[in-house]
């Protein structure tokens, strides 16, 4: 197969919406045969999956499978450079948008680092990301979902804990009209009792119906949240199939996830 650069091709024509998922529902999120590159290192070799809308995906894989790199290709982010493949969000081409105009469309990436930008106070960190439209949730309504985030209203948001960062990093992405999550390593670095209480945060949000994409370690509490799982392994996809199922399949977490 050649790779040629700005020239995108998957299992349909440029501009056909995208096909049905598993299961026959409307694939709300479709990402066809994905080759994403650093500079000359080839790191996502052909990643293909659906999710239907309100669906939570986790993805998973050992270090260096490819995950962070996956999730950045489907935000549009400059690196890794995707060379090849379709990206679809509710019938937009995110393959052919920059990541200011993927945010737009309302994809909305928390990474590992979370952002959070230094000098600022937690209320600065949110009025800041509605800056623009289209603008989701009210201040007050996260204040509502994340009370320890209006406590420190006032408090510069880089002083908090790891656990507090993480829940401004996700309250942020909410602030925006988002119709896609994307989380990278949210129980990273965590106490467990932080731990939990971000999941319970992310059980919040898969209440809401926002689809999610969850790339995490922590592969058994992913698993516990998500509805589906996709397993890759050296940037290919090895499995495709419900949460339940690996959970269920000793082998298969010892083979590719070590667990």
């Amino acid at each position: 197969m050649t790779l040629i650069d700005d020239q995108f091709s998957g299992r349909s024509a440029p501009g056909v919406p995208p096909r049905k998922s598993k299961g026959g529902a409307p694939a709300f999120f479709s990402a066809w045969d994905l080759h994403a590159y650093y500079g000359e290192s080839y790191i996502v070799q052909g990643v293909s999956f659906d999710i239907r809308e309100g669906e939570i995906l986790a993805l998973l894989g050992r270090n260096g499978a490819g995950k962070t790199s996956t999730l950045r290709a489907i935000a549009r982010m400059d690196d890794p450079q995707l060379k090849h493949g379709e990206i679809w969000l509710d019938h937009k081409p995110l393959h052919s948008m920059k990541s200011y105009q993927a945010a737009r469309q309302g994809v909305g990436l928390v990474p590992e680092d979370r952002r959070i930008i230094p000098g600022l106070t937690v209320q600065e960190n949110l009025e800041l990301s509605q800056i623009a439209e289209p603008v989701g949730w009210s201040i007050e309504r996260i204040y509502e979902h994340f009370p320890r985030l209006a406590e420190r209203r006032s408090q510069e948001a880089i002083t908090m804990s790891g656990g507090e960062q993480q829940m401004l990093a996700v309250a942020r992405i909410l602030a925006r009209d988002i119709k896609l999550l994307l989380l990278d390593e949210p129980y990273e670095g965590l106490a467990p009792v932080i731990v939990q209480e971000i999941e319970r945060i992310l059980e919040g949000v898969k209440d809401l119906g926002i689809t999610t994409i969850i790339v995490e370690q922590n592969a058994i509490a992913a698993l516990h949240l998500a509805d589906r799982a996709v397993i890759l392994d050296m940037g290919e996809v090895v499995f495709d199939g419900s949460a339940q199922d690996v959970l269920d399949n000793a082998d298969l977490r010892q083979e590719y996830l070590a667990i």
